[in-house]
């Protein structure tokens, strides 16, 4: 319990003393937990105070943190040696962290067609024993996290705000288990909902999935980007084709090199090939 408390405390005095993902990523690089306390006794004394009690009501809220250069952060979200989110805030079962999972995507406003697609998408993918990671917004998001849940399978959670924000949805009550569900902040606790954010979530989506699966996208927007960002990581990324019902997003990704999904079949069969096990560090520069 001390070792998650002052995981805790450190994880909220970096966002408090150095504020940025890059310059708490900086100061981890440079001098691991210690650069964090180094920075948070050289400012004020109440700053300490008040993260002992914020810490410790995260804790009794069944929150814990992980930090970059720790033994049990996640291998998944380190690219060229830098991680795609210096802190991570969750809760429910940390090992879905170091599961094999599979990242779903697509529009918030997803036509009907597109639901059935991410519900069907996300069957398979359970029943592969493959969790299903994806950002809890409504439409695909949903309906992904749902068909995990309602398939016996797993699902991590990615928040686009800060993790006290979190609550179960009217959607979720019936299926909601935390033995099979882990949520993940990489935002200060307290951090309300911004586009940018929901923007910058979507490396910890791709970044800790074997590969990403895109049901709609637009022409812009964080679904496009998502694959965007997941094709220059390195993961494999299928794109549901439509076909004259492709939605331009789909379309840009599918030009780009993205494996299209035109039937079941060919989503079992890339599933069924999919490597498992620890991967090694993606040699791409993301900064």
């Amino acid at each position: 319990m001390e070792s998650e408390l002052l995981s805790l405390k450190l994880a909220l005095l970096a966002f408090g003393v150095l504020r940025t993902p890059a310059r708490i990523a900086a100061a981890l690089k440079a001098g691991g937990r210690d650069a964090i306390a180094q920075a948070a006794r050289a400012a004020e004394s109440s700053m300490a105070a008040n993260s002992d009690l914020k810490a410790s009501q995260l804790h009794s809220d069944g929150v814990r943190a992980v930090i970059y250069g720790d033994s049990d952060f996640p291998g998944m979200l380190v690219a060229n040696g830098k991680p795609l989110a210096p802190v991570l805030f969750f809760k429910g079962n940390k090992d879905l962290l170091y599961s094999d999972g599979v990242g779903m995507c697509g529009s918030r406003h997803a036509s009907r067609q597109g639901l059935i697609a991410a519900d069907r998408c996300g069957a398979a993918v359970s029943l592969r024993d493959l969790t299903i990671v994806s950002g809890y917004a409504k439409g695909v998001d949903t309906a992904t996290h749902l068909a995990a849940l309602q398939n016996g399978g797993r699902t991590v959670i990615v928040l686009a705000e800060g993790i006290d924000h979190f609550r179960i949805k009217r959607e979720f009550a019936e299926d909601f288990d935390p033995e099979r569900t882990l949520v993940i902040s990489q935002f200060s606790p307290t951090q309300p909902w911004q586009a940018h954010a929901a923007m910058a979530r979507n490396s910890i989506i791709f970044g800790l999935s074997r590969a990403l699966v895109v049901i709609e996208a637009g022409e812009k927007g964080g679904t496009l980007a998502a694959g965007e960002g997941a094709m220059k990581l390195g993961r494999p990324v299928m794109v549901v084709d439509f076909g004259d019902a492709t939605p331009a997003g789909n379309r840009m990704l599918l030009e780009a090199g993205a494996t299209p999904i035109r039937a079941p079949g060919a989503l079992h069969a890339f599933l069924d090939n999919l490597p498992r096990g620890p991967m090694t560090d993606s040699p791409v520069e993301l900064f």
